[in-house]
């Protein structure tokens, strides 16, 4: 029997199986991936910029791609970037182009999503990005004030990628942040986090905590002259939620209390165009996931079902595309057998 088959079989299975209060939740966050224009440019930039270091690069194609993706005629090229632990996936969609990032997009807009990159020396890292003239999306780096407990002596900047895909340096102090965010022996350390804005938090919590199974670490509420700097949103006030996964980085809901005029994401919004982002989420089970957001919300399904990958250059068995409430993209997927 091919493994192909065997993942076909295991997946009905799963299909067919009643579910349980018990079942097993999400194992890890694998990766945050984006959609881009000119891989060659993209590598570039995340590799010389911010030292990311290259370990895969493929080219896909194929039935089985069309439906994970949700773009008919898909042709890929899927690149795996690591810092530290975390890894970034960057795809480009060689056939059919998609839609180029929109040029007046907010940090308030639904559409958002930035991952969190950590540095030792935030004037070391601001330094170096202006050296590579990278573009501004915050004023300049900021310093959350000490009356908030949770956000308190963080350092930050928000920057853009050549895409325009918004971007985040930031600091801890010290007591804050896991200790390997405290390393000095390289300026970027690796990704804290992924953060996506969200109209309603306790809406997105029934997908992300309840439904998926990632534990709020972290909350807390953000505003005053630093904040609306630091996201270029005047008045900006901000309810943060931060989940996480037993491993990987976190996910971190962000929902503008004030102001609250951000546009929604695009209703047609598709992988291939460049304001598509995916947080990929390793499950022991994505088809009960997929079949509970089959029928009701708070997903939306991309792929129609959990589709079975014919080879592991994706380092996955199997996987689906949904999104949540907002639009974000999130990847259920199967890791493969180590048997």
């Amino acid at each position: 029997m091919t493994i192909r088959v065997l993942v076909l079989v295991c997946l009905t299975l799963l299909r067919t199986a009643p579910a349980s209060a018990t079942e097993p939740a999400a194992l890890t966050v694998d990766s945050v991936g984006m959609t881009v224009t000119d891989m060659n440019r993209s590598i570039e930039f995340y590799t010389t910029v911010l030292t990311f270091v290259k370990v895969s690069d493929v080219e896909l194609s194929g039935r089985d791609y069309e439906l994970l993706t949700g773009v008919f005629g898909a042709r890929l090229r899927v690149v795996r970037l690591v810092l530290g632990s975390e890894s970034l996936e960057l795809t480009e969609f060689l056939a059919p182009r998609g839609r180029p990032m929109a040029p007046d997009v907010r940090a308030n807009d639904r559409v958002f999503q930035h991952v969190a990159i950590i540095v030792s020396d935030m004037d070391a890292a601001y330094a170096r990005l202006r050296q590579f003239r990278v573009a501004h999306a915050s004023t300049g780096p900021q310093r959350l004030p000490d009356w908030n407990p949770n956000a308190g002596g963080i350092k930050a900047f928000y920057f853009r990628d050549p895409d325009g895909h918004f971007l985040e340096v930031l600091q801890f102090p010290p007591g804050k942040g896991d200790s390997r965010w405290h390393a000095a022996d390289r300026l970027f350390l690796g990704i804290d986090h992924t953060a996506i804005v969200v109209s309603d938090t306790d809406r997105s919590l029934a997908l992300y905590r309840d439904l998926l199974g990632l534990r709020i670490v972290g909350t807390s509420e953000n505003f005053e002259t630093e904040q609306e700097h630091l996201n270029n949103v005047f008045g900006a006030r901000l309810r943060i939620t931060t989940l996480r996964a037993p491993a990987g980085p976190g996910i971190e809901l962000l929902e503008y209390l004030a102001p609250r005029d951000g546009l929604p994401a695009p209703t047609d919004l598709k992988s291939n165009d460049i304001a598509h982002w995916q947080t990929t989420i390793l499950m022991p089970a994505p088809a009960a996931i997929v079949e509970k957001a089959a029928s009701h919300p708070p997903f939306s399904l991309v792929s129609p079902h959990v589709v079975p990958l014919m080879d592991d250059t994706l380092k996955l068995a199997a996987a689906a595309l949904l999104r949540d409430p907002d639009g974000h993209g999130v990847r259920l997927g199967l890791k493969p057998s180590t048997n």
